[in-house]
């Protein structure tokens, strides 16, 4: 049997998946140990049959604290994508629905975040309302709102010249009712295509801001931080550095190949 490249991206990503949001499970109900558990006699541990990953510079188990962040990763990308999706979602139907200066006014704001760097709006964002996941998490869904309305303006643009939507019209329907039950179910295909790459964006935004310091606060675990607090012991202690640097790779990987076969199965 034939598979295709855009085939293995599904079974690879879902398999990936699978074994993140197994360990994000878990990690709700077991912990090797706890995550803020201090033992300065074992830091920097190599792997063993007590520790499976090593041990931190606090002589913290580092799978437990990997398998802790997975929760932060995932609120943090789910949260992030809801907001900027929703917002997105209805600027664009709006624009794209009505055109003319409703059109020209949210199209010209969406160019100015769009000509301002995601991360650097990020930074300053926390940098003035403080830092924490809560302004991590409005941040980097703000930074998403621009992708979300151009592709959902460019899907309305399309739909409401049909015959459907002028039928609709002649019938009675209310323009609420043409936007969301008639032309919206019909663009949702490149949304959630958007979605899972928003999705993989927030993760690594997050543990970028986290490594800067500016995302979650210890003793939280995030990746990022993690990652941050490892890179001076990497050369004695490598697998610090390079159990979180994995997780943030493979998470992103994961989306992306879904984003990429999901787009390909868009494109039949």
């Amino acid at each position: 049997m034939d598979i295709k490249v855009k085939d293995y991206n599904f079974i690879i990503g879902k398999g990936i998946l699978i074994f993140l949001f197994l360990i994000l499970g878990v990690s709700f109900f077991y912990l090797p140990h706890s995550v803020t558990e201090i033992n300065t006699k074992l830091k920097l541990s190599p792997p063993s049959f007590s520790f499976l990953l090593g041990t931190d510079n606090f002589g913290r188990d580092i799978l437990s604290r990997l398998m802790k962040g997975s929760q932060t990763a995932f609120l943090v990308g789910s949260i992030s994508v809801v907001i900027g999706s929703s917002i997105g979602i209805f600027l664009g139907s709006i624009s794209g629905y009505f055109g003319g200066k409703i059109d020209e006014i949210i199209m010209r704001i969406i160019d100015a975040m769009m000509a301002f760097p995601g991360i650097l709006f990020a930074l300053m964002f926390i940098s003035v309302f403080g830092v924490g996941i809560e302004n991590t998490m409005i941040a980097i869904g703000i930074m998403s709102i621009p992708t979300f309305s151009r592709i959902t303006r460019s899907g309305f643009l399309r739909e409401k010249e049909l015959e459907y939507i002028k039928a609709a019209k002649v019938r009675g329907a209310s323009n609420f009712r043409i936007i969301y039950h008639h032309i919206l179910p019909n663009v949702i295909s490149p949304i959630i295509v958007a979605v899972t790459m928003s999705f993989s964006n927030a993760i690594l935004a997050e543990a970028a801001l986290s490594y800067l310091g500016l995302g979650v606060q210890a003793p939280n675990p995030s990746w990022g931080r993690m990652l941050s607090e490892s890179q001076m012991y990497f050369m004695i202690a490598p697998w610090y550095t390079l159990a979180p640097g994995i997780m943030i790779s493979l998470t992103v990987l994961a989306f992306n190949m879904l984003g990429d076969f999901l787009r390909g199965y868009q494109e039949k």
